[in-house]
């Protein structure tokens, strides 16, 4: 049950795991991939996993970085840097997803990675975790530049990939175009067979699933529909706010007004609207998609008014749901909230502090490796279809995709209840079970 008599991760020492010293590593609480790891390891000494899969955990396999020049469209050259960090492939190949992103940095693509192998684990998909990046601002980068930096990138990773061994996706700042590029240079570079099963996320006409697109947003739906009644909610006639209306936030808000709900206010990195009648969720995605960002909504005949980033924060609301990037509900942002769950779409979105503060006010947050685990579920989908020649049919990928939520909801659920944790805790415990069983079954060669 969503219960408040937990025991919560957050409340205790950071980095309080041994294993933090036994491997030389630092105990900064600001670093995000030492936040993850140490809510890892605290789950992983409940559960009392092995000693050995702890240490295994705590840092990536393979940490992967490359330099290329672009020639850009006015004749010079530029140099990027690009990233692949592959965390863990016990379960299978590594998967996760590739972001274009002025602020890429090597640590929160380590994170990003830990929380994918945790995150394929949780919805029984038979992955690893593994995440890229490319440091560079998609939005200043013309089409053309755009497409001769992913291939290039591509070129230089080509050996570390592949679509029986590390198969990336999309992530902030890029799309089906960014992996069609991608999955067609690396056919161009190597004899692989099944090489367009490199990526997934591609566009339909290349090999792509239908339902990806909407993949992580409807998973997000899929699980407050399965875990909202346990606190006496459902979607119908509840409100909810959103950070961040690309593809991820867009879907979930169209997806929640669809089911009854009212989205009451929405912000980007262009500024906040909002409705206490509820938003038009098409109307608002149709204009971002066109304008790039929220920010002039107001001026449109849909009803919405323009407010301040705090106004947006301390609007009251049933759910929560940050679908932006990293580390957004800081502490002074959890104070504001005025919410009764958090449902995280993005990828650790809380701060440490955000989400102690979050949870002495009794605000229930599900986690992301729960919320946001939809797109590597229609990832997979798509991935044995390519491997397959055959394809689903839509009602098939939905079907599926909420069977895997719903299941791994019932999962967290059943640690939560029987360990007395609160859900993140509860849900990477979920995922370190089935690791750790994977492990005593195949052992530490040699």
């Amino acid at each position: 049950m969503m219960s408040k008599a937990t025991i919560a991760s957050p409340s205790r020492e950071l980095m309080g795991s041994p294993v933090f010293d036994e491997l030389g590593m630092e105990r900064d609480p600001d670093n995000l991939y030492l936040q993850i790891i140490d809510s890892v390891l605290h789950a992983a000494e409940i559960l009392e996993l092995p000693h050995h899969v702890q240490i295994i955990l705590a840092q990536p396999k393979n940490e992967i970085m490359v330099h290329f020049p672009v020639k850009m469209d006015d004749g010079h050259h530029a140099l990027f840097k690009g990233y692949r960090v592959q965390h863990n492939n016990a379960l299978g190949p590594y998967k996760g997803g590739l972001r274009f992103h002025h602020d890429v940095h090597l640590d929160d693509v380590k994170a990003l990675s830990a929380l994918m192998t945790m995150k394929c684990s949780l919805v029984d998909v038979p992955y690893g975790g593994a995440k890229g990046g490319i440091k560079c601002d998609p939005r200043s980068l013309s089409r053309d530049e755009l497409m001769r930096v992913t291939r290039r990138f591509v070129a230089a990773i080509a050996q570390q990939i592949g679509p029986d061994y590390d198969i990336p996706a999309p992530d902030v700042g890029t799309n089906a175009q960014v992996m069609a590029w991608f999955a067609d240079t690396y056919m161009s570079v190597t004899e692989k067979q099944d090489a367009i099963a490199v990526v997934t996320g591609k566009p339909i006409e290349f090999g792509g699933s239908l339902g990806r697109e909407k993949a992580t947003g409807q998973g997000v739906i899929d699980v407050l529909q399965e875990m909202l009644p346990e606190v006496g909610m459902e979607i119908k006639g509840h409100t909810c706010s959103l950070i961040g209306y690309g593809n991820v936030g867009s879907w979930a808000g169209k997806l929640w007004h669809e089911r009854g709900g009212k989205v009451v206010a929405v912000m980007d990195h262009t500024g906040a609207v909002a409705n206490p009648q509820g938003l038009d969720a098409i109307a608002l995605d149709d204009y971002v998609r066109e304008k790039g960002g929220v920010a002039g909504f107001e001026k449109t005949p849909h009803g919405a008014t323009k407010i301040t980033e705090d106004e947006f924060y301390s609007t009251k609301v049933d759910v929560f749901i940050p679908a932006a990037l990293e580390q957004m509900i800081t502490a002074d942002k959890a104070r504001m909230i005025n919410c009764k769950i958090v449902a995280e779409a993005a990828n650790a979105p809380t701060t440490p502090e955000g989400e102690r503060i979050l949870m002495e006010k009794g605000v229930e947050i599900l986690p992301a490796i729960l919320c946001s685990a939809g797109g590597v579920t229609v990832s997979y989908f798509e991935w044995v279809q390519n491997k397959t020649h055959s394809y689903w049919d839509l009602e098939k990928v939905d079907e599926e995709l909420n069977r895997h939520m719903v299941k791994a909801a019932h999962k967290v659920q059943q640690a939560r209840k029987r360990f007395g944790v609160d859900l993140r805790t509860a849900a990477y415990i979920a995922a370190l079970d089935r690791l750790g069983k994977a492990y005593k079954c195949r052992g530490i060669f040699p």
